[in-house]
């Protein structure tokens, strides 16, 4: 009996929970379909940016003009969100001065670094030419 109480009332709790997250979904799509109006600067769901010019409910298709003079047609599904001129979409990262200073220079013949003894790798992509103590330590290796 025990065991039957817990699991109606896990059952009962899921059924709410599954409620609730419908109806503040459904509350959503509401409210973006209210936004949704010609003239209303938009994303797409794949990260394109326009804006609204028509909306046409039975093909169910939108079209958007993503540069000046050049309109796409999309489905209506595709346009994710209204955007806000006032708020930024992207966050910056300011990365302080010191942070860049900090890297030690490197010669890159010897691998040797000023000031302390940390051995400083070349940056992602970077060529380094290989010197003599290379070419020796490669010889022997094989």
């Amino acid at each position: 009996m025990d065991q039957s109480l817990f699991l109606i009332v896990i059952i009962v709790a899921f059924a709410a929970f599954m409620f609730y997250s419908s109806r503040k979904r459904k509350k959503q799509q509401a409210e973006l379909q209210t936004k949704m109006v010609p003239g209303a600067r938009v994303m797409l769901s794949f990260g394109l940016y326009g804006t609204l010019l028509s909306v046409d409910d039975e093909k169910v298709t939108a079209d958007v003009e993503i540069a000046p003079g050049t309109v796409v047609t999309v489905h209506r599904q595709t346009l994710s969100r209204v955007v806000d001129d006032n708020a930024s979409d992207v966050e910056t990262t300011v990365v302080a001065e010191d942070e860049t200073a900090a890297k030690p220079a490197i010669d890159l013949g010897t691998g040797d670094t000023r000031a302390d003894d940390r051995r400083v790798e070349p940056e992602f992509g970077e060529r380094v030419e290989p010197t003599e103590t290379d070419a020796a330590k490669r010889k022997t290796e094989d």
